[in-house]
């Protein structure tokens, strides 16, 4: 009998009752190991109402409270990082050490949220008129939501959850159906900590359920994760319905590489961004701009380097790469390396072919590597989300951030040199929310935050840091006035209240 995941309702499992269910795969077989409970209209609903019927204790609850139960929580995450992990590989495919990374960079975020109360410290301004204070608070939303991607089933839903509530809001999380079994855990965790029930919910399904969140008068806001016509999709009706929206989008990530870098030390960064966790993730490098004669040589060191990888199951700990989320994924990234010679490209490396002896049936592709694409290619254009890397030649710095800020993207970027001066003006000039100096993934730590510009982000709020706080929080300023006993009466006045 088929293993089922089910829904997270008002701190338990619930099971679904729409008849619709998913199917979930190994990668590495390509065989169906689990379906997904597919939540009708009437079980997003139900959801809902768990979460806003918690928060009419959890949102005047005590900071201490919230951060008590965030710290065990953190102490479960950690005692359970390889459970997590396992239930990655298993269903996303990606290898346990990277699923494991990913655990730990979504733990981060619960330690920043342990730590909100320096982060809702108000002001408090004294005297600003006689007699006269204003103060400044942030308080929560409400019922806030989160629709994460298949990528990163839990590091995405930790750079969400774990914040809103520690604001003080309840939370409706619908992750991927594709990998689903990482959110349930992390929400049994939660309630193992002592969240109280309805405060965490976890709801699977397709565009039905996301459509459901999108339009319910009680969901007061938004946090999106995934590629850019569905982030601009959802930043358009869940604003057009009034609620606050952070949407992040695709990317397609440049690494310009001068003249002067240490070449050694760029290839190794290229074929680590661009292959880690077979390409499936939104700060993948997937365009290396090679500035100058120094083109051949570098394509030589990232082949060099390429070619030793070893592709594996997940579970299997030599391996270093695993499969794609889906066959369908695989046949269309394949399809971007079958195409890219007509398009102009220099094909240096083909992994389409590419099976593992045991696993035949797995979603597996090789690493590909693209020479000399031109920016008219669908293989530069579009944001392919597998391993294959291009590569561009220009002729000159100004060339290559030309190039580059001419892309509708702007989420991550970097740039490898050992020119000071270069980097400075890269970082002022590029245009992207994200920029690596000599790093080539930058993702940012917890207490700064995660976002890029242009069609990579929807919304006005970056994810996490900062950010994450003051997006599930509102402001409210207060004006007050205590009469002194030796006052006389003011009177009245219709002028202006006077503060000097």
């Amino acid at each position: 009998m088929t293993k089922t995941v089910n829904h997270w309702i008002g701190g338990k499992t619930v099971e679904g009752t729409s008849g619709q269910y998913g199917p979930v795969t190994d990668p590495a077989t390509g065989a169906v190991t689990t379906q997904v409970a597919l939540a009708s209209v009437e079980e997003v609903d139900a959801a809902v109402a768990a979460a806003k019927a918690a928060y009419a204790t959890w949102g005047t609850s005590s900071l201490a409270q919230r951060t008590a139960v965030l710290f065990r929580y953190r102490a479960l995450l950690d005692a359970h990082r390889d459970d997590i992990a396992a239930l990655i590989t298993a269903e996303h495919g990606k290898v346990h050490s990277d699923a494991l990374g990913e655990v730990a960079r979504g733990l981060e975020i619960v330690e920043l949220a342990c730590g909100i109360t320096t982060q809702l410290k108000g002001e408090l301004s004294t005297q600003v008129s006689n007699r006269v204070d204003v103060s400044s608070i942030r308080q929560s939303l409400g019922v806030v939501a989160g629709i994460t991607p298949f990528n990163f089933p839990a590091m995405v839903p930790m750079w969400m959850f774990p914040l809103a509530i520690a604001c003080g809001n309840t939370f409706v999380l619908k992750p991927s159906e594709k990998d689903p079994s990482a959110a349930n855990l992390l929400a049994e965790l939660a309630s193992e900590a002592g969240l109280p029930d309805g405060v965490l919910n976890v709801v699977h399904g397709d565009k039905v359920a996301v459509d459901a969140l999108l339009a319910h008068p009680d969901v007061a806001a938004v946090s999106f994760v995934g590629s850019t016509p569905i982030a601009r999709y959802i930043h358009a009706t869940a604003s057009a319905n009034g609620k606050r929206v952070q949407a992040l989008g695709g990317a397609k990530n440049h690494m310009l590489v001068l003249p002067d870098a240490d070449l050694d030390a760029a290839a190794d960064a290229a074929v680590s961004a661009a292959y880690g966790s077979a390409g499936e993730r939104c700060m993948a490098i997937s365009a290396v701009v090679a500035v100058g004669a120094i083109g051949d040589e570098l394509v030589a060191k990232i082949r060099e380097r390429a070619e030793k990888i070893k592709i594996g199951p997940g579970n299997d700990p030599t391996s270093e790469m695993g499969p794609l989320i889906t066959a369908a994924h695989r046949d269309k990234v394949a399809s971007y390396v079958t195409g890219a010679a007509a398009q102009g490209a220099e094909v240096v490396l083909d992994g389409t072919g590419h099976t593992v002896e045991g696993f035949e049936d797995g979603h597996w592709i090789g690493l590909s590597l693209l020479d000399k694409v031109s920016t008219d290619s669908d293989a530069y254009q579009d944001e392919i989300f597998g391993p294959v890397l291009c590569v561009l030649r220009v002729e000159s710095y100004e060339d290559g951030v030309a190039l580059m800020n001419a892309s509708p993207f702007g989420n991550g970027t970097a740039i490898f040199t050992r020119d000071g001066g270069a980097a400075r003006r890269f970082q002022l000039e590029i245009q992207a929310g994200m920029v690596g100096v000599n790093v080539p993934i930058p993702v940012p730590v917890g207490y700064h935050s995660f976002g890029g510009w242009k069609d990579s982000l929807f919304g006005d709020h970056h994810i996490y840091g900062n950010d994450g706080v003051h997006f599930y929080t509102r402001g409210k300023v207060t004006t007050t006035r205590w009469p002194d006993p030796a006052d006389a009466p003011a009177g009245v006045d219709l002028g202006f209240p006077r503060n000097h």
